[in-house]
């Protein structure tokens, strides 16, 4: 387990790293996301001041591995867009640039999305804004499975389909066994597989998992959820976009053939295809990611997404008889 930082006392309360707690009854790894990025944005100042060194270690630590944008609590209007970006860029530039073009669908968050919506809310931990997910935020359980890099490439397409830098993104998804961090029988202590990333100058956000195993009812997914800006990724009722990963049958096949995904190929086959499936069942050709890689070296995943923030978001439900969302 890691090492909890203590407060420090002062005349006004208790404070860390110079900033007075916003919970001072609660301990530091409990203050928030709003707090974690207050003390990201304080620790990369003071690498303006003494340059790189020991400083980068404790940034390399705190901050998305692909992002160049610092995670502010922004304003939550979207940036002003550069020369190169401007948002009479056409339909064929943006799609030749990596980005959709099309709106991401909305769908259900589940019944396990921990953001505030029923009881659970991850999102105020301390912690919870960063890449790597594979471990509980108290750094003590990291879960079994296939390493999976995913990188979604968020646009604006009320601006001209320029990238959206600045957003903040939430990814859920279950372990290799099918479970939820937070929920699951077992595993209701766990906060592994949820983390918070700020989209970079290029509208990227990059999360470092595993493979999510197959559980009944259900094809193989990954949920997230789009903020306006950091500052705004406290509750789901937030969301601006609320979407999921669809994964391809052939990049399953061999992954649930190893041990630690048992109960997946058969949870999958009888799912049977993409179009049987309660969520994607009308379509998943914009959820859709790309993956490249094996079970041994692990895999890499992109997926374009699109958000409209001039259309009202509508989430669909899961039909009467059907699997968990």
């Amino acid at each position: 387990m890691a090492r909890v930082p203590e407060p420090e006392q002062t005349p006004d309360g208790p404070s860390y790293e110079g900033r007075l707690l916003d919970r001072p009854d609660d301990e530091i790894v409990d203050q928030g996301v709003g707090f974690d990025l207050g003390t990201l944005v304080s620790r990369r100042s003071v690498l303006g001041l003494v340059g790189l060194g020991a400083g980068a270690v404790l940034l390399a630590a705190c901050a998305p591995a692909a992002s160049t944008a610092s995670p502010t609590a922004a304003s939550s209007s979207s940036p002003t867009p550069t020369a190169a970006t401007t948002p009479t860029a056409s339909a064929s530039a943006s799609a030749a640039a990596g980005y959709a073009t099309s709106e991401i669908p909305d769908e259900t968050n589940g019944p396990y999305p921990a953001d505030g919506t029923n009881g659970l809310n991850v999102l105020e931990q301390s912690g919870i804004v960063r890449s790597d997910i594979t471990a509980s935020l108290d750094g003590g359980t990291v879960v079994a499975g296939v390493p999976l890099t995913l990188t979604l490439t968020l646009s604006d397409l009320a601006r001209g389909n320029v990238p959206f830098a600045g957003v903040a993104v939430y990814a859920w998804q279950c372990d290799a066994q099918g479970l939820y961090s937070m929920y699951s029988a077992g595993v209701e202590d766990e906060t592994y597989l949820r983390g918070v990333q700020v989209a970079d100058a290029a509208g990227q956000v990059t999360f470092r998992t595993i493979v999510p195993g197959c559980y009944a009812g259900r094809w193989t997914h990954i949920h997230f959820e789009v903020y306006p800006d950091a500052g705004s990724a406290t509750a789901g009722s937030n969301a601006i976009a609320i979407s999921q990963v669809a994964f391809p049958a052939d990049m399953l096949t061999p992954v649930y053939e190893l041990a630690a995904y048992s109960g997946s190929a058969r949870n999958l086959a009888q799912v049977g295809s993409l179009e049987n499936d309660n969520v994607f069942g009308d379509g998943s050709g914009l959820q859709m990611g790309t993956f490249t890689g094996d079970t041994t070296a692990g895999y890499v995943g992109t997926l374009a997404v699109a958000v409209d923030t001039r259309t009202a978001m509508t989430l669909s439900q899961a039909p009467a008889g059907g699997g968990r969302p």
